[in-house]
């Protein structure tokens, strides 16, 4: 019997509405993890997938590895600051990063459109060629599928990775605990404006571009010089808020957070008040949240200082043993707002 009929008493045929899937089971939020939770763990699970790391950690032969894929649908496909092919090359990177491996190796998988400009496609390679040369990366396998028109918009991009472990480190939302200092590396929101910038037709000043970029350097000197970080994430889909969040459930601690201390630049906020967006929930491709012990947060706040991605880097917040699994703002006026799970999408397609 198809899904969503069910017989009647009578013998009958009664409707049942049937759930579809929304632009808001991709938004990184709610939606996204009540996917997740009830229908991809449930059926493949095991104990590297139960982490919900950024990427599995795997043993091999007495190695540690961390491997991870992606796909890319962003819209539209360039933007200030980098494009469909750069983001998919500094998303797995990072993604790798954040497990606390050293990446190694990329595949690229591509579904393009028919007519897509080959012009356009040649770009795209370029940029993924130099994203990882500059990450210190191969991609060394792939697969292209051509599909008709309309099946697609222009070009998809999937890309997996594997790194090896860096020694001593344990990067786990279980090593997060009351009393450590939340660090995120720079301004928020950048990404998601940029790209919505372009999306549609905004005039933005010059600064505010993409801060899309491989961290993998970044995050190995951080770790080779303190390698008790607790966790590493980078706030992608759903922003800062929503990764909080995850951490804060996974760990069963809580977090404060100060508004007086979030990094956002001032043209970002004054779109998000135009706009009606929440910074805090504004997609990043650039930026690392770094949960470390108080005694090593200045260590760690020099070494992110001398890197040209998070020279802006600033302990925002701490975490606490009260209101296990919740975020909460402490605003300029001395109040506590409480930060939820992103519930939509703000902005589809952004990644």
């Amino acid at each position: 019997m198809p899904p969503g009929i069910n017989m009647g008493k009578d013998g009958g045929v009664m409707h049942n509405r049937e759930e579809r899937i929304l632009l808001g089971h991709g938004s990184g939020g709610r939606l996204s993890h009540d996917l997740i939770k009830n229908i991809m763990l449930p059926a493949f699970a095991n104990s590297a997938l139960a982490e919900l790391h950024d990427g599995a950690r795997l043993a091999i032969g007495g190695t540690q590895l961390a491997f991870t894929t992606d796909s890319y649908v962003v819209k539209p496909r360039f933007f200030p600051g980098g494009d469909i092919g750069k983001l998919a090359v500094c998303g797995t990177v990072n993604d790798l990063a954040m497990c606390g491996a050293r990446p190694l190796y990329l595949s690229a998988g591509f579904i393009l459109e028919e007519g897509l400009p080959v012009a356009e496609l040649k770009h795209i390679v370029a940029s993924m060629r130099e994203t990882a040369l500059a990450a210190g990366v191969d991609i060394v396998t792939g697969d292209t599928k051509v599909v008709e028109k309309g099946a697609v918009d222009g070009i998809y991009i999937n890309t997996a990775g594997i790194g090896i472990m860096l020694p001593r480190v344990d990067i786990t939302a279980k090593r997060v605990k009351p009393g450590q200092d939340i660090i995120v590396s720079g301004p928020l929101g950048d990404h998601a404006v940029a790209v919505m910038s372009e999306r549609h037709g905004l005039t933005l000043p010059e600064r505010v571009i993409s801060d899309c970029a491989p961290l993998n350097k970044l995050i190995e000197a951080m770790l080779a010089e303190v390698p008790q970080i607790a966790m590493l994430r980078d706030p992608t889909r759903g922003g800062l808020a929503t990764t909080l969040n995850e951490i804060a459930a996974d760990a069963g601690v809580g977090m404060i957070l100060e508004e007086s201390l979030m990094p956002v630049r001032p043209e970002v906020l004054a779109v998000c008040e135009i706009l009606g967006f929440d910074p805090l929930y504004l997609a990043n491709e650039g930026k690392v949240i770094a949960i470390v012990e108080k005694e090593y947060s200045e260590k760690v706040l020099t070494i992110m200082k001398q890197h040209e991605f998070s020279a802006a880097a600033r302990i925002i917040g701490t975490v606490t043993n009260q209101a296990a699994g919740q975020v909460a703002l402490r605003t300029t006026v001395g109040g506590l707002r409480l930060l939820d799970m992103l519930s939509g999408e703000q902005l589809p397609r952004i990644c």
